[in-house]
């Protein structure tokens, strides 16, 4: 029986939770495809998956260091109000790309004042403990062009 490895195509099915034991995403019927040991999903996700294999199920608590990072403060700015020509209705929770140096970024909108608007440009899982309850599906071999690539490709993985 194949375990998780480096190198190894592994798919599984997922349910994440919060502290407060709200669920904030699952993996619907299809399961998540992932290519083990490429940073393809959150480290500490990724550290307790290692060395189980398909059938087996676990709850894995995640601490924000080893998810999304701490919050940090100082990724909530004020913008001017005139950065955002074109937006006529710029409400609370509204998410929008940014760029500073040369780094694409997505911002939540946190409050809309009449000249500023506040961002965060946190990820909105930032400081936050996650708990995912696990079933691996499927352990194997990743082919050479998922090597290649750093990916999982077909079922579960990336269409090209």
């Amino acid at each position: 029986m194949t375990t998780i490895t480096k190198d190894t195509a592994v798919l599984f099915n997922y349910t994440l939770t919060d502290e407060d034991g709200n669920v904030l995403d699952q993996s619907q019927g299809e399961p998540l495809a992932y290519l083990h040991g490429h940073n393809n999903i959150i480290p500490g996700l990724e550290a307790q998956l290692e060395g189980k294999s398909a059938g087996e199920k676990l709850k894995a608590v995640v601490e924000p260091a080893q998810a999304y990072g701490e919050y940090q403060e100082q990724a909530v700015q004020e913008v001017p109000r005139e950065n955002f020509q074109g937006v006529e209705d710029i409400q609370p929770g509204m998410q929008f790309q940014s760029q500073a140096g040369g780094q694409v970024m997505l911002v939540t909108v946190k409050d809309v004042q009449d000249d500023v608007v506040i961002v965060d440009a946190n990820h909105p899982l930032a400081g936050k403990t996650l708990t995912f309850d696990v079933e691996i599906v499927e352990v194997r071999a990743a082919t050479e062009d998922e090597l290649s690539h750093g990916h999982i490709h077909g079922a579960g993985g990336v269409q090209h």
